[in-house]
């Protein structure tokens, strides 16, 4: 259960949660890795005019200064030369590119993990400080269309490697929304894909409203709005809907197209876990074509665990432009859910597989000895600090969860002691191995855990 934090909006894990948030981001590390996605790390500070520049809620973003600044350093956010903290990883990552471009090789696919901070209302899912973990392809000049179908399969396969409930990837198109609304006569695309990106908050009766009162649509116009936003499939057969609401434009076919060859893919490549949503618009200005959002089957309530699309506009050199397509996955967000829910436990709260007891205190370098000897082969091990009964040394392992306790006898024997079983057997230091499953802290999820203990 994870506990709450002191300050509101800035979680900290204890040891066996943080093992927890530790085997998420190594799950995540490893499946990008084998896609080929290379590390970036970018600087946790930006300017206030590259942070704002594609329209994000200057609200959110936290400024920086120090407590006491010199005559002439940048004060407040109005100054676009101030200091402010990252609240996201994609427009840092579009300055990099731009930065780098001379020492890149495109198409650049990148993955990123770190903090972010965004001065919002704490809540759960909602965090002032959160871990990312970001995927992104830019091209230089042109990006073909293969990778926005790539990226969404790349993150199914995240996503199911981690041990977190089922979860289905929402997925829309930017130009199919934009061409629909152009279609039926709405100019203000930007405006309409604002006010759907409420439906799930206010409800389609407030949403008409809105388009009515702010954009002038009428009520057909509205309806119609509603209607494709109320499309969902699990298959291709939205584009066969979309075509029955009678709508005619370039750039929906262009959308519709694009929309139909990811949800194609997806249902070959990864069955089940993949949505056409029309409803999706993501509130960002910089998207433009494929958007995603994601959510945990049965915990829909704790919003979109994975987000991003297609941007085309976002980062550029004169007139070099680095289209890209890119997801984010909230890792705080989702290690928050896991830990509060017991949905997926560590085997154990600590690192350590094997504590080295001590039978005098004199024993202590020999034991050091065979602490070595064990490390050099990679098991995990700890000398216990002094020399007390073997039962207190037993239970100081017991209450931190390491299975395993040494025993070197005067005559120079060794043993070792499964403190689970209570089975005990002779062991030599530079040959005895743990079994597999202890060598490592291990995290599954809660029935697996329960159905190991069971058995």
């Amino acid at each position: 259960m994870a506990r709450t934090a002191s300050l509101s909006g800035f979680p900290e894990w204890l040891p066996e949660e943080r093992l927890v948030e530790l085997h998420v981001l190594d799950t995540l590390r490893r499946v990008f890795e084998l896609h080929g996605f290379a590390s970036i790390e970018t600087r946790a500070v930006e300017t206030v005019g590259q942070l704002l520049r594609k329209g994000e809620i200057d609200k959110e973003v936290y400024g920086l200064s120090r407590l006491q600044e010199d005559e002439g350093e940048a004060k407040g956010k109005g100054d676009h030369h101030a200091l402010a903290l990252h609240f996201d990883l994609t427009v840092p990552f579009a300055r990099y590119v731009v930065e780098n471009a001379g020492y890149l090789s495109f198409p650049f696919r990148r993955y990123q993990i770190q903090k972010v901070w965004r001065g919002e209302r704490p809540q759960e899912g909602r965090a002032r400080e959160f871990t990312q973990a970001d995927i992104d392809v830019v091209g230089d000049g042109e990006l073909p269309f293969r990778y926005d179908v790539e990226i969404a399969l790349v993150i199914a396969e995240a996503l199911s490697a981690l041990p977190i409930p089922d979860f289905r990837l929402r997925i829309n198109n930017r130009k199919l929304a934009e061409g629909f609304y152009r279609g039926i006569g709405l100019e203000d695309t930007a405006g309409v894909l604002r006010s759907i990106d409420k439906l799930e908050k206010i409800g389609p009766a407030k949403v008409a409203e809105l388009l009515k009162a702010e954009l002038g649509a009428t009520d057909e116009q509205a309806q119609k709005a509603l209607q494709l936003a109320g499309i969902r499939t699990e298959d291709t057969s939205f584009v066969a809907q979309v075509r029955a609401l009678g709508v005619s434009n370039d750039l929906l076919e262009e959308g519709l197209n694009e929309l139909e060859q990811v949800i194609d893919a997806a249902v070959q490549r990864a069955p089940g876990k993949v949505l056409a949503d029309l409803s999706i618009a993501r509130g960002l200005d910089y998207y433009t074509g494929t958007v995603v959002e994601t959510v945990l089957v049965g915990h829909e309530q704790l919003g979109s665990i994975c987000s991003g699309g297609r941007y085309d506009a976002l980062a550029s050199k004169g007139n070099r432009k680095f289209p890209g397509v890119g997801l984010s996955i909230g890792v705080t967000r989702l290690v928050s859910r896991i830990l509060s829910q017991d949905l997926a436990k560590a085997s154990r709260s600590v690192p350590t597989a094997v504590l080295v007891a001590l039978t005098h205190d004199d024993s202590w370098g020999a034991a050091q000895d065979v602490a070595a000897q064990l490390r050099s082969r990679g098991i995990p091990t700890e000398v216990a600090a002094k020399a007390e009964k073997f039962g207190k040394q037993i239970k100081f392992a017991d209450r931190r969860g390491i299975p395993y306790v040494w025993f070197t006898d005067d005559d120079g024997t060794h043993q070792v002691k499964d403190i689970r079983s209570g089975e005990q057997v002779v062991a030599a230091p530079e040959t005895w191995m743990p079994p597999a499953g202890d060598l490592a802290v291990q995290v599954a999820t809660a029935d697996a855990v329960a159905g190991a203990v069971n058995a």
